[in-house]
């Protein structure tokens, strides 16, 4: 079993500063860029991964999704010290999924602060309000590229199965995806509570987790209503097709409300114990009270008083929503003896400046789960 950090409470760190030099993509066939758009190369299904290069070095790597029946845009960018076969940190958005400008690449430094490490970055473009699940029905009126008459949702299989499968055996990213190729994946808000059950539900594929301000359960009314909220009224979903009638069966396998409730499906944690291959977890929430990004200075607020007035009241009371979450799962972990990595920042809201902070903090633990050195 890997050695794991383990601590119940922390705190954040202040962001470093915003970079504004960043290219969001929308998973629609072209790449847009500072008030214009870039063409990529489309993968299919003879030609599985198609490579873009862009003007600042980074690429644009296009997966075929044979379950979907799609291709996904992934935003890659290269390790520093050029080893083709370094880890991979799999970084996702959240609700919108990267087909709005609410991305990592728009709204963190993680251009600039991935720059140096020795890992691959892969952030895939799409699957908004998808929950990054396998959807048991398609349900073409879901506020995505991907929602289909034909064809389920399946972001959970791409996350774990197709994704690194068909990058890391390409000659370009190293041809290697043995035990011996260290990957993580993280993710915030809608996506963080989806990192966990792909862990619980794939032992062995990543080394390391990262969950940034997620409602940490799906089976309970409060878990519901958060899923709701952003699938169901902002993403157009019937929440039947995702995982069918609300609350269903504790079933493993059925792939329902409880078999994705990482508090419920803790006791996989358990047996991943037992086998050694229980994957480093940094798992981290605000309260939802105003702290350092509430400020007219955050460059993400243009100074603008109706926006910073919405990070904080709307923001505040999401992220008082996802520490509800977080602190069941970290009371489920304690009684199950699963060691992880809490961080219950005193004060944040729902809000970018908070997960850039995130990532800074949990670097050096996820780095260190796959290798990256």
């Amino acid at each position: 079993m890997r050695s794991v950090k383990s601590r119940r409470f922390g705190t954040k760190l202040a962001a470093a500063a915003f970079a504004t030099a960043m290219v969001p993509v929308v998973a629609t066939g072209t790449a847009q860029a500072q008030g214009g758009s870039i063409q990529y190369d489309k993968a299919t299904a003879e030609n599985q991964v198609a490579q873009t290069e862009l003007p600042d070095g980074r690429l644009i790597v296009s997966i075929w999704s044979d379950k979907m029946q799609a291709e996904v845009p992934n935003i890659v960018q290269r390790p520093a010290d050029g080893n083709l076969q370094a880890p991979v940190l799999y970084l996702v958005n959240g609700a919108g999924g990267g087909e709005d400008s609410a991305t990592w690449q728009a709204q963190s430094d993680v251009k600039e602060f991935m720059g140096d490490k020795n890992a691959w970055t892969v952030t895939p473009i799409g699957g908004a309000f998808s929950y990054y699940t396998d959807w048991q029905k398609p349900d073409p009126n879901v506020q995505t590229k991907y929602a289909s008459d034909t064809h389920p949702m399946a972001f959970e299989s791409y996350l774990a199965e197709d994704l690194p499968r068909l990058f890391e055996s390409d000659s370009r990213y190293g041809g290697n995806t043995g035990d011996d190729r260290g990957r993580s994946l993280a993710a915030i808000s809608m996506t963080a509570t989806s990192v966990l059950t792909i862990a619980q539900k794939h032992p062995g594929v990543f080394d390391g987790i990262g969950s940034y301000s997620g409602c940490a359960e799906t089976s309970t009314p409060i878990g519901h209503e958060f899923i709701n909220i952003v699938t169901g009224m902002r993403g157009g979903a019937n929440l039947d097709n995702m995982w069918g009638p609300f609350p269903g069966e504790p079933v493993a396998g059925n792939n329902g409300w409880f078999d994705n409730d990482p508090v419920w499906g803790a006791w996989r944690f358990e047996q991943q114990i037992a086998d050694g291959t229980l994957p480093d977890m940094y798992i981290s929430t605000g309260n939802g009270l105003p702290g350092p990004h509430e400020n007219l200075a955050n460059p993400r607020l243009n100074n603008s008083v109706p926006a910073l007035a919405n990070q904080a009241i709307v923001g505040g009371v999401i992220e008082a929503a996802t520490q509800y979450c977080t602190a069941n799962l970290a009371r489920r972990f304690g009684d199950l003896g699963i060691p992880a990595h809490f961080d219950f920042a005193p004060n944040g809201t729902h809000s970018w400046g908070y997960w850039q902070d995130d990532l800074h903090q949990s670097w050096p633990m996820l780095a260190n789960s796959m290798g990256a050195h």
